[in-house]
């Protein structure tokens, strides 16, 4: 697909450990993205193209992981239309709590849909991005509800001994 539906962006080459977790659920769900680095900090004319050309590209959902600082989301946020999913990157300063509220805490008018820290976070982030598609798009739509049947089946009714 020449043009992905969802844009997987990260603030640094370390935090591909973490956003690697929504581009394996994407790829379960057989939904195209793009992964790029593109720095709040370091590389800010990247950040400010990828934003005002993201919907004429045809994204409509772009992940957004960042550690630290964790500016990327909502700077993103501010470039574009296109709805934002941040993922607090786990850091080893203050174990990620530090990008939590730095994602979460958006002004008034620049909503960040915010997951979890880590990659359970990243891997919610892929879900609510199918989730998003899945409103305008019937065969994914049965493809996440597969996928969300898979995993309640997964999930045994007594513990065992194991």
């Amino acid at each position: 697909m020449e043009n992905p539906p969802v844009g997987i962006i990260m603030g640094s080459q370390s935090d591909w450990a973490t956003m690697r977790e929504a581009a394996t659920l994407l790829d379960e769900l057989g939904i195209a993205y793009e992964a790029k680095i593109v720095s709040a900090h370091r590389t800010p004319d990247r950040l400010w193209n990828y934003g005002k050309t993201a919907a004429d590209r045809g994204l409509q959902v772009i992940i957004a992981g960042a550690g630290g600082a964790a500016h990327l989301p909502g700077m993103m946020a501010s470039k574009t239309r296109v709805p934002v999913i941040g993922v607090p990157v786990q850091t080893k300063a203050l174990s990620g709590v530090d990008s939590l509220y730095s994602i979460v805490q958006m002004p008034r008018g620049f909503p960040v849909a915010t997951m979890a820290i880590g990659a359970a976070g990243a891997a919610n982030a892929a879900l609510m991005a199918a989730g998003i598609l899945a409103l305008q798009d019937p065969a994914l739509a049965a493809r996440l509800d597969a996928w969300r049947d898979a995993l309640s089946a997964s999930i045994p009714e007594e513990p065992s001994d194991d």
